[in-house]
């Protein structure tokens, strides 16, 4: 039995990500991804100008004068959300853990997806695979993906990131739009396996972090616990030198997380729980946009 506060935060939820998908990311998702292919929709007849090289030539033998093929693109897309559920993302602050924003941004994508008649999985991972979903269609289907974001209680409450892809790339037979949701804590050397899975799905990277994860409180002689580990720190948050050993600790991890995604040619959004991350994804949407206009 699903408890009632669960109920009511994906029903907020859906009513808040409803405004994102109608107005904000409206025609933006369409234009981002496109189809596994092209499909033929239709003969008609040749005009000056069209491509010679689309002459249907046994309709045109047929009727004794030039048609072409129309194609249209095969629209149709699975997608699936890989979303890290680990200790380390009940972290953040008054307004909302990194998980929170993790469950959010997720059902943005999967309702954004089903708008566009495309099927939606799910993985949820620690340092293992904790559920899968297979893709599927309609809104009862993502209502469930949403639920299990918010509601599901993991066996684990470490990470390892090549459990989850090793565990993407033997599910899936075909290529696939995939969305990793995480805050990129991870001990393991992903950087070969990422590379693989990069190659063979559309691989997007959503890094979720907290601003206090890069600058803590000035509140004096602080105990941290990692809650992945369970290992205890006492830590003095109004030394200036500690304050700028984190900062710099953090902005050498950020860096080489965006140079790992760069390398492997993965696109990278960056959310924080205390910002909005819209204009983040409407940049990346243009970005996107422009990319395969060009291609």
């Amino acid at each position: 039995m699903i408890p009632t506060e669960i109920l009511k935060k994906i029903r907020r939820i859906q009513i808040r990500t409803r405004h994102m998908v109608n107005d904000v990311f409206a025609g933006r998702y369409h234009s981002a991804f496109r189809g596994q292919g092209m499909e033929f929709h239709e003969v008609r007849e040749y005009v000056p100008g069209d491509d010679i090289r689309a002459i249907d030539w046994n309709v045109t033998a047929r009727l004794g004068h030039p048609y072409i093929k129309k194609f249209i693109e095969e629209r149709e897309l699975s997608v699936m959300l890989m979303v890290d559920i680990s200790a380390s993302n009940e972290f953040g602050n008054a307004l909302r853990m990194k998980k929170d924003l993790a469950a959010e941004i997720a059902a943005v994508l999967a309702f954004s997806a089903i708008q566009n008649n495309d099927r939606v999985g799910l993985i949820l991972f620690t340092d293992q695979v904790e559920l899968y979903i297979p893709p599927r269609k309609g809104t009862r289907h993502v209502l469930r993906v949403v639920r299990e974001v918010l509601y599901f209680q993991p066996e684990n409450r470490k990470t390892r990131l090549t459990p989850a892809l090793d565990f993407l790339n033997h599910v899936t037979h075909r290529k696939t739009v995939t969305f990793l949701i995480s805050d990129f804590f991870f001990p393991d050397d992903y950087r070969r396996l990422l590379g693989v899975t990069a190659r063979r799905h559309d691989l997007i990277s959503i890094i979720v972090g907290d601003k206090r994860e890069q600058k803590w409180p000035e509140i004096g002689i602080l105990e941290w616990e990692d809650a992945e580990t369970g290992h205890r720190y006492l830590v003095d948050t109004s030394d200036p030198k500690a304050a700028k050993a984190l900062m710099k600790t953090q902005e050498d991890r950020r860096r080489s997380i965006l140079e790992t995604l760069r390398s492997a040619e993965i696109d990278a959004i960056e959310v924080y729980t205390d910002e909005p991350y819209e204009r983040a994804f409407i940049k990346f949407f243009r970005t996107r946009e422009q990319r395969l206009r060009w291609s």
